[in-house]
């Protein structure tokens, strides 16, 4: 069965440890994001991204989104961030925007093709773990594709069994609707998923800091 580990501040240091110690040698583990669980692996790692595509019966053409603790790590993993995206990401990270940028490599061709997408969470857990690591998490729903995404440990447990190697149990998720995806590499921004965030707000934001550039 998959290790499960209690996420409690007394043994955090152990427990960042171990999840260290499972992501270098390929495995999945499952831990808690703003709504659901998630399923990370190291996006480096192709045979880590294919365990992810398995266990969850999800299309192979279907991208991974990936979670980063904070935006400056963005430096070495993108091109240059569009204005729009810039302005997005003061506005509403950390917290559930998944943003499209231009990937600087082509190392990430494992999960994605010409753009890629990348959250600073808001749940102070998930981003933790993140600082810990020195790369990106990928982070779909704990859920097999076309299932309702796991808000419990237990409900990870018995969605996977031993496909997942370590689930760090951080309580219930609050459960929602996902992250709203957007991709601002070009005028205007274009809605690809709504969810947390409505496309309006989104549109507001941009409107405004265009009024703003404009009565300077």
């Amino acid at each position: 069965m998959p290790q499960i580990l209690k996420v409690d501040p007394s043994s955090w240091e152990s427990t960042l440890s171990e999840t260290r110690n499972v992501l270098s040698q390929g495995g999945v583990i499952a831990f808690p994001t703003d709504t659901f669980y998630g399923l990370g692996a190291n996006p480096y790692d192709k045979t880590a991204v294919n365990k992810i595509y398995d266990i969850k019966g999800r299309d192979p053409e279907k991208p991974l989104l990936l979670l980063i603790d904070s935006s400056t790590k963005l430096d070495n993993l993108v091109e240059e961030p569009s204005p729009a995206n810039l302005k997005l990401m003061r506005a509403f990270w950390p917290g559930p925007l998944t943003l499209l940028f231009k990937p600087k490599t082509s190392i990430f061709e494992n999960i994605t093709a010409n753009l890629i997408g990348f959250r600073q969470p808001g749940n102070a857990i998930t981003r933790k773990i993140l600082s810990t690591l020195d790369h990106p998490l990928t982070a779909p729903s704990a859920n097999k594709s076309g299932g309702t995404p796991a808000t419990t440990a237990q409900q990870v447990k018995d969605y996977f069994g031993e496909e997942v190697a370590l689930i760090l149990d951080a309580g219930e998720c609050k459960g929602g609707k996902p992250s709203t995806l957007i991709d601002a590499t070009t005028t205007p921004a274009r809605l690809i998923r709504e969810g947390e965030i409505s496309f309006a707000k989104i549109q507001e934001c941009l409107s405004r800091c265009l009024q703003t550039q404009e009565a300077l």
